[in-house]
């Protein structure tokens, strides 16, 4: 069962970001205890991510410099964001995502064009706005998390004028590093089901390979409507979550 959710997820993912959003769901859905399902997931996702980050990269989409800035923001911002949940209840995040998803995705149906678009920024503005790019989202991803790669994908284009390829690229290069420290640590704590998690990466792996073929083959045809499908499926997540903790 969970194998082809993996495949689905590491697509996804590969595409618009936020494959988490199904894996993680299914290792639960499949009785793996919370702890374990947290470590398997993110070491089945990892490696299919940066798989997708090399192919994004070799077929050149992927733009370094912004790629670079906005890690080191989200590195900070990750840290920032996993200290700030102990201090503040995830509700108050959970009802302003309830009202901003939508906005998301009128955002996504009435935006045709994710072509290239020139915006006059001095380099010292556009590392600036790459940093806040990922030190925010990186905020978001170590307080929340979910769908954070499909939030970099939007911030990247609507910021920064970048192609959704391009976007979707650096998104996979900002990911896949953020998680290395995120998946060492689980490797240490041992929460981390090898005998189910190598077969899952593996199916991540083909998955991403898959998803990152038909994203560079076929642009934003396939990218917006994948986006809009993990949007949806956040919002479910979203309004889940506040049904059964009120």
């Amino acid at each position: 069962m969970i194998f082809p959710l993996l495949f689905l997820a590491g697509f996804v993912d590969s595409i618009a970001g936020g494959g988490g959003l199904i894996s993680l769901s299914s290792f639960l859905a499949v009785g793996v205890p919370a702890h374990l399902a947290l470590g398997t997931n993110k070491f089945s996702m990892f490696l299919g991510t940066g798989l997708s980050a090399a192919y994004f990269a070799r077929k050149g989409h992927v733009k370094w410099d912004s790629a670079i800035y906005a890690l080191l923001g989200a590195l900070v911002g990750s840290a920032a964001g996993a200290r700030l949940v102990l201090c503040l209840d995830e509700r108050f995040l959970r009802y302003f995502l309830l009202a901003v998803i939508p906005l998301v995705a009128l955002f996504l149906l009435f935006r045709k064009d994710f072509e290239v678009r020139e915006i006059p920024l001095s380099p010292i503005r556009f590392g600036v706005y790459s940093v806040g790019i990922g030190l925010g989202l990186g905020l978001y991803d170590g307080f929340f998390g979910p769908g954070t790669g499909t939030f970099l994908i939007l911030a990247f284009t609507a910021v920064l004028g970048l192609g959704l390829l391009t976007a979707c690229g650096n998104t996979k290069v900002v990911n896949f590093a953020s998680n290395i420290a995120a998946v060492v640590a689980f490797m240490a704590s041992h929460d981390i089901d090898y005998s189910l998690g190598i077969p899952c990466a593996i199916c991540s792996i083909l998955g991403n390979f898959a998803g990152a073929r038909l994203a560079i083959r076929n642009g934003a045809g396939i990218i917006r409507p994948a986006m809009l499908f993990v949007i949806g499926l956040l919002l479910a997540k979203v309004v889940w979550d506040i049904v059964r903790t009120g």
